[in-house]
């Protein structure tokens, strides 16, 4: 079962001009113990996307350590990737 384990607003533009103005980082753990990671991206407009796995941490924790140092840029690149997915 998945887990919201972190959460910021930070306005964002798309390749294509699409607008998103939340940010989502969700953690699952897997059969071996460890957790993965992904990014959901909420629109203005209600619509949301979402990434294919951008971690694999030993932790909850870790995945929600590794959330809070992504920078804009990094994000702007993983809504492109999951707008192409």
């Amino acid at each position: 079962m998945s887990e919201k384990v972190h959460e910021r607003a930070l306005p964002l533009v798309s390749e294509s001009g699409r607008r998103f103005d939340l940010v989502r980082v969700y953690a699952d753990e897997q059969r071996d113990g460890t957790w993965q990671g992904w990014i959901e991206f909420d629109s203005a407009e209600g619509k949301s996307v979402r990434t294919e796995r951008e971690t694999t941490q030993s932790n909850r924790a870790g995945v929600a350590y590794w959330a809070e140092g992504l920078e804009p840029i990094y994000l702007e690149g993983a809504l492109n990737r999951a707008l192409r997915r």
